[in-house]
């Protein structure tokens, strides 16, 4: 069975994840195109450095091409933005990514882009799901790799250099370079590294670089950018004394940051700085969108500065909508994906980094005294998140009393409950909690912001209680 999550479908290597799903999916995809007068065109499939992650794109490519169409295969692990950038410039339909994110090392999956390098909507995963369903697997065509390759049907290349370019041309590289800021890097074992070198060298950028090799594992944690997985980087900005470290997920397309006290930005922060920094210095003019999810402090900075935000589920499809709907300027989630007006429509945590680097050097502040800049100006919020891990058959007793029974735990002064997109609590003083199920992974998971930290963390405490979560 193959169901498509908030970021593409996702599985357990050798258990979901098997060649036989990925040629499911590849003809699945190869029927919607039919059906939308697609047929003959060319579309882009790329990999990051998961196990079976090349493999799994020659996979692909062997159902497209024997099904009449054409492929272009970024010839080397390279991140999902690059891919994105790739559809949207060459004017393509469609793209797929070999990636699990974030994910663990035991997963991977597919990242479905539409025209214009978008993250395939709703819709379209449906549509691709129904079309899955009525395919016999004995009836898929395929071709070798190699002899698609040979007959032209397969070009391999390496968009890197214009992937590259378009980000060092949205960017202040005169006053990077003037700046001179020394920078710690962590890859986290994925595919940023190149690009990323590559940008802040030009811009000549002192850089301190760790975990750059490629490990299917990730050194043993998770290729995800938090408080945990970032000690080493944490370790690293202090020791070398350096204005800030990044680090990015395992296919690039979220940012992490530590600031130059070796403290964990929370990528809500980055997205709030981000978001004060165009607007307030170069003089951007308009709207931000966040998810159900992320800071309300995006609101009230948009609010002060005569601008609105807007809220969409998660899911960062739902980003990029309202951004293209509305003409915004930011977009992001509190898990650390952002897009910024101008680029691709979807994440990039290569394109952020350059704007951060830009934004120190521009200011000539600190991450801290930036953000405390803003906090002089409208206060601050604390936020909290917490996961639970669950079975199939947790998740859906847990369903059953969150949706259909509408279970709610014993709060004071609720002011609207909201269940499009798990269940999110507004309280009347503004502050809030949300309790909703992972698209990605089997988790439920819950975060809250208030005024204080024990207030935020007192609503989550509630939820688990009320739930038996341990």
């Amino acid at each position: 069975m193959i169901h498509f999550g908030t970021g593409g479908w996702r599985a357990v290597i050798a258990d979901g994840f098997t060649k036989e799903n990925l040629r499911l999916l590849a003809a699945g995809l190869c029927r919607l195109m039919d059906e939308e007068g697609l047929t003959g065109t060319e579309i882009a499939v790329g990999y990051d450095r998961r196990f079976l992650a090349k493999e799994s794109a020659h996979w692909l490519a062997e159902v497209l091409t024997a099904n009449g169409y054409r492929v272009t295969m970024v010839n080397r692990s390279s991140p999902t933005p690059l891919l994105m950038y790739t559809v949207k410039t060459r004017a393509m339909p469609y793209g797929l990514m070999v990636t699990a994110s974030h994910n663990p090392a035991i997963y991977n999956g597919v990242k479905v882009f539409t025209a214009g390098g978008r993250d395939a909507d709703q819709s379209v995963t449906d549509k691709i799901e129904h079309c899955i369903a009525a395919i016999d697997p004995s009836d898929i065509r395929s071709m070798d790799y190699d002899e698609a390759l040979s007959r032209g049907l397969v070009q391999e290349e390496n968009p890197a250099n214009e992937y590259i370019d378009s980000i060092l041309d949205l960017i202040d590289t005169s006053a990077i370079r003037s700046a001179r800021l020394k920078i710690a890097l962590d890859p986290m074992y994925g595919v940023s590294q190149t690009s990323l070198r590559t940008i802040l060298a030009t811009c000549r950028c002192d850089l301190e670089v760790i975990h750059d090799r490629h490990d299917t594992l990730f050194g043993g944690k998770l290729p995800a950018p938090n408080a945990v997985t970032l000690s080493s980087l944490s370790y690293l900005v202090t020791d070398k004394h350096c204005h800030f470290g990044i680090a990015t997920d395992g296919d690039a397309d979220r940012l992490g940051v530590i600031d130059e006290k070796g403290s964990f930005l929370h990528p809500n922060k980055l997205l709030v700085l981000l978001y004060y920094y165009l607007v307030k210095v170069r003089k951007w003019s308009g709207p931000c969108v966040r998810n159900n999810s992320t800071t309300h402090m995006l609101d009230r900075v948009a609010l002060g500065l005569g601008q609105q935000c807007y809220e969409v589920p998660v899911g960062f499809k739902h980003v990029s909508a309202k951004m293209a709907e509305t003409g915004a300027i930011i977009g992001g989630e509190s898990s650390g994906g952002l897009s910024v007006r101008g680029h691709i429509s979807g994440k990039d945590g290569i394109y952020a980094a350059a704007l951060l680097a830009e934004m120190i050097a521009i200011t000539g502040k600190s991450i801290t005294e930036l953000y405390r800049e803003i906090t002089d100006q409208y206060g601050d919020l604390v936020y909290r998140e917490a996961d639970f891990r669950m079975t199939p058959e947790h998740k859906l007793a847990l369903q059953e009393k969150l949706f259909e029974q509408k279970f709610i735990p014993a709060f004071e002064q609720i002011e609207r409950i909201d269940r499009s997109d798990g269940v999110k609590i507004w309280f009347q003083d503004g502050s809030w909690v949300i309790c909703r199920f992972s698209g990605t992974e089997p988790l439920l998971r819950m975060a809250s912001e208030a005024e204080t930290g024990e207030q935020a963390e007192g609503y989550i405490s509630l939820w688990r209680s009320a739930l038996s979560l341990t």
